[in-house]
């Protein structure tokens, strides 16, 4: 909303700054847009009185003319100036730059001739004042305007024009009435409005009004007022407000409704009395009922939306826009009235459908005063009569009174006052702010009863009043007091691993982290956990995102389909996040366990000249798998056995186990999967219970010995079903203290070896931190050795 700052001081005069105004007012929450100047700058523009006016001798479109710049002028000496505007005439007071002025745009006047008459001056339009962006004539000021003073003095152009960005909540600040209250609040002073007579009735019509949508419209008030001259000009002072507020003047009808509008925040229209047939109803729109507005537009209304309709017609848009065959022209004598209260709600959203936003509309979607339509009424009808003459007839007013906004009873309580703000403020204070926020207030024991105006439709709950209180007092206002908080340290063991360690490892291995959805499509599910219950959604996004995710698997394979079908051929990606298996014995029907999981597919290495091209197989992403667990510094724990898996492939898939408890898998997808999920090529893939591997040993710390470490390498054969993690275990069982490490370094199956073997070449690191051992020491253990394996794998050593 645009306003004067000279309009609002004639309401409230606070002993500050424009620019101190403008910052009080935002950081009451009314954000200032804009301040700008009324007029253009400019200056020896004084008030002038043309005494002659006659036509140019060689020019039929230009007159010459004497003017009158009073006594205090060159001794009172007329002044000669030639002009071009149709509408200079005897008598007229004008706005006259004098020889020296300096008009906007830094345009000097000077001494001239035209036409061979001389011209020392020059009679101003509102555009060449910067007034206007055009105007069709000079400038016509009021008769009674002072001859030699000063135009910038006469019309106050040392003003600003302020514009406000209001929130939708401060409807009731959307006029110079709620404005002028606010400052007058923050500054403390007493507000001055304007006297609002009644208008007594000189005549004795008026219209019948109905209300046939109560809850929509619960007030509405008319006045008949007959015999007005519209062709009459509106005051220069009532142009001058409107223009700095950005409305246009039209015509005096329209002039002072918006006048009325800006000054008191409430919207008003006038229908042309004699268009109407019968009485007022307000009603909602017939079905296809159509009507033309003001702006000639041919509008099919909407069963929903409000009008002002006679008895055989819609007239207007309520709360919108006028209808065109009832609006008042130059040609009408006698009008109708109208000032209303319209539910925020029947009036909210309806422009808009019609592509539609008025002055109007703007403010009953937000909520004016309730009980402001008589006051209204009395100031739009003093104003009438005193510009275009007229008789009034009586106020003619409907009520739907339990249907009209009431005042609301709200407690506000010291104590949580002083709470939500953090600072006390005085009881007189608190009192002072609410009272001239216009407040009915009581005050016992720490409470204040407070009564707040049906306009504050923002006002509902306490806290709604502690926000008021707040800043009225002003933010700024409020010490800084930093918050007092004792921290404790938090009890961390050692021992637990943080999920961002195993992603950091696996980023440092070249994954990149996905993030999947937990419901999943239920087919692709199916492919790889088939015939096992599954947690379906009632009300699932699509069909595609039904169930609830068994493993993360699902949403990782689809993610590998998708960037496959986009290039990206060589993948590494993860995810850490909750399945959801169906148990009965858990919580709410479904155990929730947290897991990690990874998948890999495409060249082993990044394209490059000096690595060889090798696609990834199972030791690729076992290795992966074996760093994840070496963070725990306990990966002698984990074991990696033979296992099936029905969307692995068979003979290419491991269990990963934890002392004996089942942790994981690891291994390739089976190949019938790989077709059927759109992938194309070797695809790899794990899962971990994350539960299961965020504990780690504790490092221990133990001498290092000084001693001269010896290897002994053994090759033994054994029969092909045993696995060489056996032979490994046992050598590690019996090889005593001395044994301080083992390698599994070859694998042979060939020649010399019988069919249905394999030779495991198994190296043997020795040492003792008390002594050198000795090459009998030595014996002895690689003997033990041997001897288990045969005895307990039927193990021989290699020829």
């Amino acid at each position: 909303m645009k306003f004067s700052e000279s309009w609002l001081r004639e309401w409230v005069n606070p002993a500050i700054s424009s620019d101190e105004l403008s910052h009080q007012i935002t950081m009451a929450g009314l954000e200032v847009d804009a301040v700008e100047p009324v007029a253009g700058e400019f200056s020896g523009v004084l008030i002038g009185e043309v005494v002659e006016c006659g036509p140019h001798p060689d020019a039929d479109k230009l007159q010459v003319t004497k003017i009158n710049l009073g006594p205090d002028f060159n001794d009172g000496e007329l002044v000669d100036i030639v002009c071009g505007a149709k509408n200079c005439r005897l008598g007229l007071k004008v706005a006259v730059a004098t020889v020296g002025a300096v008009l906007p745009g830094d345009f000097k006047i000077k001494k001239a001739k035209l036409r061979g008459v001389p011209s020392h001056g020059m009679l101003c339009s509102e555009s060449e004042i910067g007034l206007a962006e055009n105007s069709d004539g000079i400038l016509e000021l009021a008769q009674d305007a002072p001859i030699g003073l000063c135009v910038r003095e006469y019309l106050d152009l040392d003003d600003v024009t302020i514009d406000v960005d209001l929130t939708a909540n401060r409807g009731d600040c959307l006029g110079l009435k709620g404005l002028a209250r606010e400052v007058g609040v923050l500054n403390s002073l007493t507000v001055t409005e304007p006297v609002i007579n009644d208008v007594a009735a000189a005549i004795t019509d008026e219209l019948t009004i109905t209300l046939s949508a109560e809850q929509a419209c619960p007030s509405y008030l008319g006045r008949v007022i007959k015999n007005i001259d519209v062709t009459a000009q509106s005051p220069l002072w009532m142009v001058e407000k409107l223009r700095r507020c950005g409305i246009r003047s039209i015509d005096p009808v329209v002039d002072v409704t918006n006048y009325v509008l800006l000054e008191q925040g409430h919207p008003m229209h006038a229908f042309d009395l004699d268009k109407i047939e019968g009485g007022i109803n307000v009603r909602f729109a017939n079905k296809e009922e159509k009507l033309t507005l003001l702006d000639e537009n041919e509008v099919t209304l909407s069963a929903e939306t409000l009008v002002i309709a006679d008895d055989n017609k819609a007239l207007a848009m309520a709360g919108i826009f006028g209808g065109l065959a009832s609006g008042v022209t130059s040609e009408s004598k006698n009008i109708f009235l109208e000032s209303a209260f319209f539910s925020p709600l029947a009036i909210l959203g309806k422009a808009r459908q019609y592509g539609l936003h008025t002055d109007a509309s703007h403010r009953y979607e937000r909520g004016v005063d309730p009980q402001l339509q008589l006051d209204a009424m009395n100031r739009a009808t003093e104003l009438l009569l005193e510009i275009v003459g007229g008789e009034a007839g009586p106020v003619t007013e409907a009520k739907s009174e339990e249907n009209i906004p009431q005042e609301k009873q709200i407690s506000l309580r010291r104590v949580k006052l002083d709470s939500r703000i953090g600072h006390h403020i005085g009881d007189e204070q608190v009192a002072d702010i609410l009272t001239r926020l216009g407040f009915t207030i009581s005050f016992e024991n720490d409470v204040w009863q407070v009564t707040v105006p049906a306009y504050r439709f923002d006002i509902k709950i306490e806290v709604d009043l502690i926000e008021e209180v707040a800043r009225i007092f002003g933010y700024n206002n409020i010490p800084n007091v930093s918050p007092k908080a004792t921290l404790s340290m938090c009890a961390n063991k050692e021992a637990n691993l943080s999920v961002s360690q195993l992603r950091n490892a696996l980023v440092n291995r070249g994954y990149q982290e996905a993030i999947t959805y937990s419901f999943v499509d239920p087919k692709v599910q199916a492919f790889l956990h088939p015939d096992q219950e599954v947690m379906t959604l009632p009300h699932p996004i699509s069909s595609e995102m039904s169930v609830m995710r068994l493993s993360l698997w699902t949403g990782l394979l689809q993610s590998v389909a998708y960037n496959q079908n986009r290039q990206q051929n060589r993948l590494r990606l993860f995810e850490t996040g909750l399945r959801f298996v169906p148990d009965e014995s858990a919580e709410n029907g479904v155990r929730q366990d947290n897991m990690l999981a990874g998948v890999i597919t495409g060249q082993r290495n990044e394209e490059h000249w000096d690595m060889e091209k090798a696609a990834t197989d199972f030791y690729d992403i076992k290795s992966d798998v074996e760093a994840l667990l070496s963070l725990t510094a306990d990966a002698s724990a984990y074991e990696f056995s033979k296992a099936e898996v029905s969307a692995l492939h068979p003979g290419q898939t491991a269990g990963i186990y934890r002392n004996g408890s089942l942790v994981g898998y690891v291994g390739t997808l089976h190949p019938e999967l790989e077709r059927k999920l759109g992938l194309n090529s070797k695809t790899l893939i794990f899962e971990l219970l994350l539960s299961e591997i965020l504990t780690a040993k504790i490092p221990e710390a133990a001498a290092i010995s000084r001693f001269p470490s010896n290897r002994r390498d053994i090759a033994v054969v054994v029969k092909e079903e045993v696995d060489s993690k056996n032979v490994l275990q046992l050598i590690e069982k019996v090889g005593g203290n001395y044994l301080i490490d083992l390698n599994l370094f070859d694998v042979y199956r060939g020649e010399s070896i019988e069919e249905g073997s394999k030779s495991l070449a198994i190296a043997l690191i020795l040492q003792d931190n008390d002594k050198t051992l000795e090459e009998k020491d030595i014996t002895d253990v690689v003997n033990r050795v041997v001897d288990s394996l045969e005895t307990q794998l039927n193990a021989s050593l290699r020829d």
